[in-house]
């Protein structure tokens, strides 16, 4: 799947509509094969991210897990260390 869709789930502090917006919007782009749609699929393309984002909402509303939240900051450290070691460079800015 797309390396720009994030696992949105058990962190602290909880995810934000712009979040689960994005991931809907990436994964509606991925799926449909356009960055940018033209003005005849606009509709249609807005519509499958506003029906991606609501079920994705529903999905996170109905998990349930006993592990600790995540700590966003942690969370990032690690995928910046794996991206320096997959695509080499420094692993902080």
């Amino acid at each position: 799947m797309c390396r720009s869709i994030k696992t949105l789930h058990n962190f602290e502090p909880p995810v934000t509509e712009d979040e689960i917006r994005a991931a809907a919007l990436q994964y509606v782009r991925k799926l449909s094969g356009y960055a940018r749609p033209s003005k005849a699929n606009e509709a249609v393309f807005n519509a499958a991210v506003e029906d991606v984002a609501a079920a994705s909402r529903r999905l996170l509303a109905g998990l349930e897990t006993s592990a600790p939240p995540r700590d966003r900051e942690v969370e990032a450290e690690k995928a910046k260390a794996r991206a320096a070691q997959r695509y080499g460079g420094p692993t902080s800015t």
